[in-house]
């Protein structure tokens, strides 16, 4: 069975559950809920797995904290031998307005401290990952209370309808590739 490692980065702790930082854990919750498969802790990580048309799906929200997420994304593709093409890692985007999506086959880390650990830890900034923006609407020097800081009404109103996407973007990203993907939601 094809296995396939989607990773939603944030940090755990009350304080940041509701934050934008935390949008790739509200993810792999949301796919969970819809697969009725609940997270486990496990070494490095909260673990959920569910299979879809022959494929093996194990979503990861990393313990280690934003900061060192690397090092449990590391662990969880070695221990499930999970190839780095079959990975997705999903963050927010401040360049990216809120709600826009962006997957790329590699890329920089875009000064996001999680890709930033993920790539120094894989030595390689060669795996899929999945953006969702969040916007920039913040005055200069304000940039670490807007990413830690809650969602506003009107974002909170539209974001069921996007995680509706973006569950859509897991399975696709498994069932159909990720070209397939990018080709059908990149920009929506």
């Amino acid at each position: 069975m094809k296995k396939f490692l989607v990773v939603g980065l944030g940090n755990i702790g009350a304080e940041y559950v509701n934050t934008r930082h935390n949008i790739g854990f509200k993810i792999v919750d949301y796919v969970a809920s819809k697969q009725g498969v609940s997270f486990e802790t496990a070494k490095l990580g909260a673990v959920a797995e569910f299979s879809i048309k022959g494929r093996k799906l194990i979503l990861l929200k990393p313990n280690t904290y934003m900061n060192l997420s690397g090092k449990s994304v590391q662990y969880w593709m070695q221990k499930e031998n999970i190839a780095k093409e079959n990975v997705l890692v999903i963050t927010d985007d401040l360049n990216l307005a809120f709600g826009t999506i962006r997957i790329k086959a590699k890329g920089t880390d875009g000064g996001h401290n999680g890709l930033k650990s993920i790539q120094l830890i894989l030595n390689t900034s060669e795996y899929p990952r999945f953006r969702f923006g969040i916007s920039d609407e913040f005055k200069k020097g304000q940039q670490v209370d807007y990413v830690l800081g809650e969602w506003s009404d009107i974002e909170k109103e539209k974001l069921p309808e996007r995680f509706e996407v973006a569950k859509q973007i897991v399975e696709s990203f498994a069932l159909a590739g990720l070209n397939e993907t990018m080709n059908s939601f990149n920009g929506k």
